[in-house]
């Protein structure tokens, strides 16, 4: 097979090119409507979208929180998570109405344990360990701006969304030959389809490769093969994701 022409070679870039890029154009958001879903539907239709990516050398290991699963929270939120321990226990506390007992239960600790944590007394208080640190962060980011969160959620699944990341990607044919992948900046306008496979699956608990899946088969139909007018049998696949944000609105 051909090598993809520089069109194909260059993601539009944001910002400053990547040193290795030689396209200067702009990202071309474009909002052209295209058959999504024929053939399949839902996560259950990964593997039988023949004009899907075909995933390769991906790693066996899938990270709790991978770059998806952050890039798509911080998309649904409008004000960042608290940081410190301190302010995470603080919301908490008002959220349950600083009921020691409430939050205790939430975090499956005993009250005792909760009033060390949040006491002003001097030498009374006791910093949370490694498993309730984890337990302080699930426990805040599942309360924090929920209704906002919902609100984003079905924009994005109605009106799609811009997503923008740095990862490696690679091309292969029907016929078997490739191209070596490289390093690409890729901006790209995604439909609502997009982002409504990306929940479901994300609310099933897929992990960061079938995410991948899902925006690799996205983003060879809609970018690489400008929404089936070209390169038709070309297939993606991504690895090594640096980063991966998403604009919604």
């Amino acid at each position: 097979m051909r090598s993809p022409s520089k069109t194909q070679q260059a993601g539009p870039g944001v910002g400053t090119p990547h040193p290795g890029s030689r396209s200067r154009r702009q990202p071309v958001l474009s909002r052209r409507r295209w058959n999504w879903r024929a053939g399949a539907s839902g996560v259950g239709g990964l593997k039988s979208r023949a004009a899907g990516c075909r995933p390769v050398d991906w790693p066996h290991g899938e990270a709790d929180v991978g770059h998806i699963e952050q890039g798509l929270g911080q998309a649904l939120r409008t004000r960042p998570v608290p940081l410190s321990t301190e302010a995470r226990l603080r919301f908490l506390l008002a959220t349950h109405r600083y009921s020691t007992q409430k939050v205790a239960a939430v975090l499956g600790v005993s009250q005792r344990t909760v009033q060390r944590w949040v006491t002003k007394k001097p030498g009374a208080r006791r910093p949370p360990g490694p498993l309730h640190l984890r337990a302080i962060e699930e426990a805040v980011l599942a309360r924090w701006q929920p209704r906002i969160r919902a609100r984003r959620r079905a924009q994005a699944e109605a009106e799609g969304f811009v997503f923008h990341t740095r990862a490696r990607f690679g091309f292969a044919a029907a016929a078997g030959s490739s191209d070596d992948p490289r390093v690409r900046w890729i901006t790209q306008y995604l439909p609502g389809e997009v982002a409504r496979e990306l929940f479901v699956a994300r609310d099933a608990g897929a992990g960061e490769q079938q995410q991948m899946v899902i925006l690799a088969r996205a983003l060879g139909h809609a970018y690489f093969r400008d929404g089936g007018r070209r390169a038709h049998g070309l297939h993606i696949a991504f690895s090594d994701l640096e980063f991966a944000d998403f604009s919604i609105g």
